[in-house]
């Protein structure tokens, strides 16, 4: 079994930036996908970005191409969130989880992914 640990969260004026992580621990193997959803108390669940680890192919939701970058880590199990020009509209709590596959219906794939982070705050003051 795998754990998640998201962290990194916090409160950022508009335009600042923030860098969640979000760390494996337990049986993990090097060909696994790890990616971010969001979830505002207003809006509708959002798939943001994921990426494999094996070839280290992602997929970003346009909304977020060119602010957010994501990375990992593999000797340290851990995949980074840089989120860069956040805005109110980013104010969210923040969930890294574990899939085997990545692509354009990351959204899609959530009922389906094998173990999820606890969540990370952020909140962007306008």
């Amino acid at each position: 079994d795998v754990q998640l640990q998201a962290s990194g969260g916090g409160l950022v004026q508009a335009g600042g930036s923030l860098r969640p992580s979000c760390a494996a621990s337990g049986s993990t193997d090097d060909d696994y996908v790890i990616g971010w959803f969001r979830q505002a108390p207003t809006r509708a669940r959002e798939g943001l970005l994921c990426i494999s680890s094996s070839e280290g192919s992602t997929y970003y939701l346009d909304s977020v191409k060119g602010r957010f970058t994501i990375s990992r880590d593999n000797a340290k199990n851990t995949v980074y969130l840089q989120m860069n020009s956040l805005s109110a509209e980013d104010t969210a709590v923040y969930y890294c989880a574990r899939s085997g596959r990545c692509g354009s219906a990351w959204n899609s794939f959530y009922y389906g992914m094998h173990s999820w982070g606890q969540g990370t705050q952020v909140t962007v003051s306008s």
